[in-house]
């Protein structure tokens, strides 16, 4: 699971590859997820960035994904 550089971004802009969302198929058997404490819903964390997602019965519905520095939280 990691993040990818993007070939086709001259600046070097990083992008999520949705594959890296692939490990939610495993849930609830997944590392590197965390439970928010001041929101429901779950973190994961996938190198620099982090998706956040909720769990309803079956279905898991990603609702942000951000790239971590000092303000990500």
């Amino acid at each position: 699971m990691r993040a990818n550089k993007s070939p086709n971004f001259a600046n070097g802009t990083w992008f999520l590859s949705i594959d890296a969302l692939e490990v939610l198929k495993n849930w609830p058997d997944i590392s590197g997820v965390k439970n928010l404490t001041d929101a429901p819903g779950y973190r994961l964390r996938i190198g620099q960035y982090r998706a956040f997602f909720d769990v309803a019965e079956e279905v898991i519905t990603v609702t942000e994904v951000k790239r971590r520095n000092e303000r990500t939280y």
